[in-house]
């Protein structure tokens, strides 16, 4: 099957990783329309012929979030009105995952509702990267491709050849992945009990595992406010840590997180390009990021010639 019939078309959210992910396919990105009405409503027209076409939309829903949600259904519904073959939406971070379940009384299941819409809005498959929680796959009624960063983070990791490594899970949540980190790396682990005590609050409470005289790095999936993340590094640095890093899928980085950061004991923090980075986070000593373009170039291949896509996890 020819990538002649598959096309990739991209919003505002991050043009960028959509541009490298068609290098990698060698393919030319989709030409459209989009911008604003003056009262900021979005307006999208697709300005070539996609009728019975393999269509790709990347589109992570990050900041501004609600913006590129709307710009993602909008141009869904657009190219599902052209009559195209198949639409899947590439969105490599998913936004409001983090309410993932009810958890407190008189709170909304976001990650369902925007799923919901997402699937409402016409499209037959989903393509994500690391999602804040396995279950939201269960909340489409679609096909979807879970992938991780972990192979792009991994390959950087073991190349730094850290001595005495131990992976560090900032949470009970998170302690599958630092647990697969940890085996691939031949590593150490230890976990962090945290409790959290508000929205972008959390309190660190004491570090499970021996990590004096260790070379740490923290693995999580998103970095929001950086709050999580610097804690744990204070906490594993008064058990006796020798050195932090940190890595992350999705850098939201918001708030305060940069200055947290820099003001940090973590000496390096390992991102990629799911979420664009904010221009003063680029010009960051500390911040270091990867691309997934090729990953996510390769899925977007193999889902296109309904091949499996089982040789992306190794």
């Amino acid at each position: 099957m020819a990538l002649d019939r598959c096309k990739v078309f991209t919003g505002n959210a991050n043009p960028a990783l959509a541009g490298e992910v068609c290098d990698h396919m060698q393919i030319l990105l989709g030409k459209s329309h989009l911008t604003r009405f003056s009262d900021g409503e979005s307006y999208f027209q697709i300005l070539e012929n996609v009728r019975g076409v393999d269509v790709f939309i990347i589109q992570p829903t990050c900041s501004p979030v609600n913006t590129n949600l709307m710009e993602l259904l909008i141009m869904i519904d657009a190219i599902r009105r052209a009559s195209a073959g198949r639409i899947t939406a590439v969105i490599p971070y998913y936004g409001y995952a983090r309410q993932d379940r009810k958890d407190k009384p008189r709170v909304p299941i976001t990650a369902r509702l925007v799923a919901d819409l997402i699937s409402r809005a016409g499209v037959d498959r989903l393509l994500a990267v690391d999602l804040h929680a396995n279950q939201i796959v269960g909340f489409f009624g679609i096909p979807v491709d879970h992938l991780y960063a972990a192979p792009v983070i991994l390959k950087y990791v073991a190349d730094q050849k850290f001595p005495n490594l131990t992976i560090v899970s900032p949470d009970a949540g998170g302690v599958e992945r630092a647990r697969a980190f940890a085996v691939r790396l031949n590593a150490q682990l230890a976990i962090v009990d945290k409790r959290r005590v508000a929205p972008n609050v959390a309190e660190t409470m004491n570090v499970i595992g021996d990590v004096r005289g260790r070379t740490c790095v923290v693995v999580d999936d998103m970095i929001d406010t950086a709050g999580t993340l610097t804690s744990t590094a204070k906490s594993l640095k008064e058990q006796g840590a020798e050195r932090i890093f940190a890595t992350c899928s999705h850098p939201v980085l918001s708030g305060p997180a940069l200055e947290r950061i820099e003001a940090s004991p973590i000496e390096r923090v390992v991102v990629t390009n799911t979420i664009p980075l904010r221009p003063e986070a680029q010009s960051s000593p500390k911040i270091v990021q990867l691309s997934v373009a090729e990953l996510l170039a390769r899925a977007i291949i193999n889902i296109h010639k309904e091949t499996s896509l089982s040789e992306l996890f190794v």
